[in-house]
């Protein structure tokens, strides 16, 4: 039984931990915001010498009101302006990146607010002096108290809380995306981030939202000619722009996931084809062990099928009692893993029915020829076995 209490736990806990996992990048997939595609300055070419990706400073508002003007299923773009910056409160201070972004960005990024009001496009029309806390930056500076209304200082410069985003918790790529604070992004420009001449309305990135029918596969490359024409790109040269489309990134993290699962679902096969070849070793013995016991029930008048049953029954007892017990050692290691590592776990009861019953198939499976063994053995001879 111990081979298939092995493989039983081990097939649970990797459906445990995928599906915990898949779920983990999923949350992480939403918290960024449905159908979501990034577009970040690219790579820019000096004298022969390409200087690499974001050394191009072309983005700017007109490309993000293009975007949303031109290109077909494409719900809301958000162009930002990315800073840092020491935020104090009192005696409280935090240094955390800060946005410049328009009211679109919330709408982008499926962000709610929980406390105090949204921005608005009054605000960003005046540059107020306005900000949006994320749920870290308001536990470092406030603690459980309501910032709403109160005044922090950005680099000195002293902005009104206006609200509290929703927590949204850590991001693909590890970053916690509640140690933010957003501004309106010509206050941001005009108060943290500093006015380029060259590109009076230059934006660090741009986030496009498509229709939930929209395809990211034709939407870029309409992103990526527009923005080729708009930067007057001659043909074969180098991008000034670098579009992404966030979900695929995501997806790196669920084929890790992938392959983790698939490690250990081979893992569970080896030990359940281990413990049916142990099951039918022992049943073997017992088959030699019990000759005359089969003897004298077929001298009596036992029929070959009884004698397959009763040897077929034990083996799947045995089987089943080992999936089981391995089911119970399977939520128990799942929960472990919880605790101690940290990691998503999901059991479903479904899962737990599908792995008994599969320990159930390999007592069939692996019991089958010893008791086959027992049904025609010669009454006779087995009588006269010692």
């Amino acid at each position: 039984m111990l081979g298939i209490i092995i493989g039983v736990a081990a097939f649970v806990v990797m459906v445990a931990v995928g599906s915990g996992a898949r779920e983990h990048v999923a949350a992480q997939i939403r918290s960024l915001g449905a159908n979501l595609i990034g577009i970040s300055p690219g790579s820019l070419t000096m004298r022969s010498v390409r200087l690499g990706r974001g050394a191009s400073p072309r983005l700017n508002e007109d490309d993000a009101r293009a975007i949303a003007a031109e290109v077909p299923n494409v719900v809301a773009v958000a162009p930002v302006l990315y800073s840092r910056a020491q935020l104090t409160s009192g005696a409280s201070n935090w240094m955390a990146p800060i946005h410049g972004v328009t009211p679109d960005f919330l709408a982008v990024r499926e962000w709610g607010v929980v406390e105090g009001r949204e921005m608005t496009l009054d605000d960003n029309a005046r540059s107020a002096m306005v900000v949006l806390l994320g749920a870290t930056i308001r536990e470092k500076l406030f603690g459980e108290a309501d910032p709403v209304g109160t005044i922090v200082r950005l680099r000195g410069v002293p902005f009104t809380v206006i609200g509290v985003l929703d927590r949204k918790g850590q991001s693909v790529w590890g970053d916690d995306q509640d140690d933010v604070a957003l501004v309106p992004l010509t206050t941001a420009r005009h108060q943290l981030v500093g006015m380029n001449r060259a590109s009076p309305r230059l934006v660090h990135g741009i986030s496009v939202k498509y229709a939930e029918g929209g395809s990211a596969a034709e939407i870029m490359p309409a992103i990526g000619d527009l923005l080729r024409q708009r930067h007057r790109l001659p043909p074969g040269q180098d991008e000034t722009f670098i579009i992404r489309n966030l979900a695929e990134v995501a997806g790196i993290e669920q084929t890790a996931t992938r392959t983790l699962s698939g490690l250990l679902a081979a893992v569970a096969a080896v030990s359940l084809v281990v413990g049916g070849i142990g099951i039918m070793n022992i049943m073997l013995v017992s088959v030699t062990e019990r000759t005359r016991e089969i003897g004298l029930r077929l001298a009596v008048g036992a029929q070959d099928r009884d004698i397959l049953a009763q040897f077929l029954i034990e083996a799947v007892t045995l089987a089943a009692l080992g999936g089981l017990l391995g089911a119970l050692v399977g939520i128990a290691s799942s929960v472990a893993v919880a605790m101690t590592v940290g990691w998503s776990v999901l059991i479903d009861v479904s899962t737990l029915a599908v792995a008994i019953a599969f320990a159930g198939m390999v007592g069939v499976c692996f019991g089958f020829y010893p008791a086959w063994r027992a049904a025609h053995l010669d009454p006779i001879v087995a009588l006269r076995s010692e």
